[in-house]
């Protein structure tokens, strides 16, 4: 871990900065041997350094964009200092391969200008490292180099705040219905193609088995975040009759996937049906659900029937799972 800085020397560094700001001329008055602002001769040096001239090779090179990135200025400020060089002609806009970017090239008065400022900031440091000892130019260039390095590091990223818990809850609760045939619908849209048929199927489907829910032998489940439903799994223990019941409209919202919120619900229905004492538990799906498979083999599930099907309103190959009674 990084020690912590020392006041002392805290406050020594921004003192010295700011004397280097002001000597190095950013505070205004001549800086770099012309009349420019710092943000354009910095501008100039950056479009130097991309090898791009007036006429010459457009496949590379530096454009408006770019300026504001490494500047650190935004983009009315790139804009206006872009519109002086250009007017001042040391600077053109050149026209990219695709035609939809402008290059930034200097011309030749602008390479003559670009030189000039090379020229004074030469002068200016080797008449500041004539005045030290020798071999203090290298305690200067690392220094330099690891403060500036240190100041351009990213900012670690505030941790993200803590989601709510999800809580599974029992039996029906208002908007139960809408929100897992939403589920569903948009799930399976996305996933599988299906549409108006497969959500008229769910939501009939869903209403039927509600009004039965007085049942001891019928429960539903819901997972719930900050009281929003964000998935759900059932057991119909009548509809297939013989002492078997049928896991139904299990699905999670994509905001818990991965949270662990799936095993939870389905550990919360298979514990339904083992204190019932049903024999045996039967859930349909298609072929593709590679996920929902694995989890419902980890759980004692097996394959026992395939067969093509269009109960949902387009063809799929339809899979039956079965797990044994406990």
């Amino acid at each position: 871990m990084p020690n912590a800085p020392v006041a002392d020397s805290v406050e020594a560094i921004r003192r010295a900065a700011r004397l280097l700001v002001r000597e190095l001329g950013f505070m205004g008055g001549d800086f770099a041997g012309g009349d420019l602002s710092p943000s354009a001769v910095h501008a100039l040096i950056e479009i130097e350094a991309s090898g791009v001239t007036a006429g010459g090779v457009t496949a590379g090179g530096v454009t408006a964009r770019d300026l504001g990135l490494r500047l650190h200025l935004e983009k009315s400020s790139v804009s206006r200092m872009l519109r002086k060089l250009i007017a001042g002609g040391d600077v053109v806009e050149q026209s990219a391969e695709d035609g939809r970017v402008k290059i930034l090239a200097l011309t030749e008065a602008g390479q003559r200008r670009v030189a000039a400022i090379h020229a004074v900031a030469r002068a200016q440091v080797s008449a500041a490292l004539a005045r030290m000892p020798p071999g203090q130019d290298r305690v200067v260039l690392e220094g330099l180099r690891l403060y500036a390095e240190a100041l351009g590091a990213p900012v670690p990223p505030a941790p993200a705040p803590a989601l709510p818990a999800v809580e599974i809850v029992e039996g029906y609760r208002c908007g139960l219905i809408a929100r897992i045939t939403q589920m569903h619908a948009l799930y399976y849209a996305q996933n599988a193609g299906f549409g108006l048929r497969f959500e008229a199927v769910v939501a009939g489907g869903l209403a039927g088995f509600s009004d039965r829910l007085d049942s001891p032998r019928n429960a539903i489940w819901a997972a719930l975040r900050d009281g929003e439903i964000v998935g759900s799994i059932a057991i119909d223990g009548e509809d297939l009759g013989g002492n078997l019941a049928h896991l139904r409209w299990f699905i999670t919202d994509a905001a818990v996937q991965g949270t662990g919120a799936g095993r939870r619900l389905l550990a919360a229905a298979l514990g339904f049906v083992d204190a019932q004492g049903f024999e045996a538990t039967h859930l349909w799906t298609f072929s593709g659900l590679s996920a929902a498979r694995h989890l419902y083999e980890a759980h004692g599930f097996e394959l026992v029937e395939e067969r093509p099907g269009q109960q949902w309103g387009k063809e799929v190959l339809e899979q039956r799972f079965v797990r044994r009674g406990r």
